[in-house]
């Protein structure tokens, strides 16, 4: 009797199927639209005055949305632990953002035609977590979002918005925020 404890099977893996290779590929290309954690916490400082903050504000929600989508649900989610319907739910409700809004590379379409814009589906996603958590009676969420929105804004307010790459220089189709240094005078021309 001869023993094969330990050895190496020399088969072929069984094939993949189509739909979990298709999973896989949306799953690594939609965590590849979140921008890097190192690119995040890359500079602090104070703003000089509140034009500044509210500045750095508008371009660091631009340009790190689906970071802090997932601060604020991670947050979420470390508050809801001790309560399990409402974890359950939460956890119907992150399939929703997964397949809705991380893995989606192409906006929603329709039956009329209409694309639904990444901005309206983060809002309507939010509004349906929010008020499902609600229906569970679980107010202990809101601790979670109020901490996770607080993170996030702070985040925003101080990280320097300098050397910021905008997603339509990366190839995105996304909107481009200028931070302008001066402002525009009306006597200017071009030259001819």
């Amino acid at each position: 009797m001869s023993t094969t404890y330990g050895t190496i099977p020399t088969d072929a893996p069984p094939p993949e199927l189509p739909f979990l290779s298709r999973a896989r590929q949306r799953i690594r290309s939609g965590i590849g639209i979140r921008r890097p954690w190192k690119e995040m916490m890359a500079s602090f400082s104070v703003p000089e005055t509140s034009n500044a903050a509210v500045q750095r504000l508008r371009t660091n929600t631009s340009h790190f949305h689906v970071n802090y989508a997932i601060v604020v649900l991670f947050m979420l989610f470390i508050s809801l632990l001790w309560h399990p319907v409402s974890l359950i739910v939460f956890t119907a409700a992150m399939f929703a953002w997964l397949f809705l809004y991380f893995l989606r590379n192409d906006p929603i379409v329709l039956c009329g035609g209409y694309a639904v814009e990444e901005r309206l589906v983060m809002v309507l996603l939010s509004i349906f977590t929010v008020v499902s958590l609600l229906l569970t009676h679980a107010m202990v969420f809101l601790v979670g979002l109020a901490a996770g929105m607080a993170a996030t804004v702070a985040h925003a307010v101080f990280r320097r918005t300098n050397g910021l790459v905008s997603e339509e220089e990366e190839g995105g189709g996304g909107r481009v925020v200028v931070g302008l240094k001066e402002t525009a005078s009306a006597s200017y021309s071009l030259p001819l």
